[in-house]
């Protein structure tokens, strides 16, 4: 004999959608945890948002420096290697 599962009442069936957003399962020493989900922007993390939106200006006033240099080398040049523009 199976018993028939209780539907969930709209209040519940929102607060389930809610949990689920905010919270991820994980597998921690072989048993479930619930944890918080990573911070994101449009589906992609914070820190990759701003690595890809950011201004030279803007890093440097939130003590970014770090990836200044890293968005300079990245940048697609047209020169082949050490030619000088005329």
């Amino acid at each position: 004999m199976t018993r028939n599962k209780k539907k969930l009442t709209p209040e519940q069936k929102a607060a389930k959608k809610k949990r689920r957003e905010e919270y991820m399962t994980v597998f921690m020493n072989g048993k479930q945890k619930r944890v918080k989900r990573p911070p994101t922007i449009d589906g992609i993390p914070v820190e990759e948002f701003i690595l890809r939106n950011a201004d030279p200006i803007w890093l440097h006033q939130n003590e970014m420096r770090e990836y200044i240099d890293q968005d300079e080398n990245n940048g697609d040049t047209f020169l082949d290697d050490g030619e000088v523009p005329i």
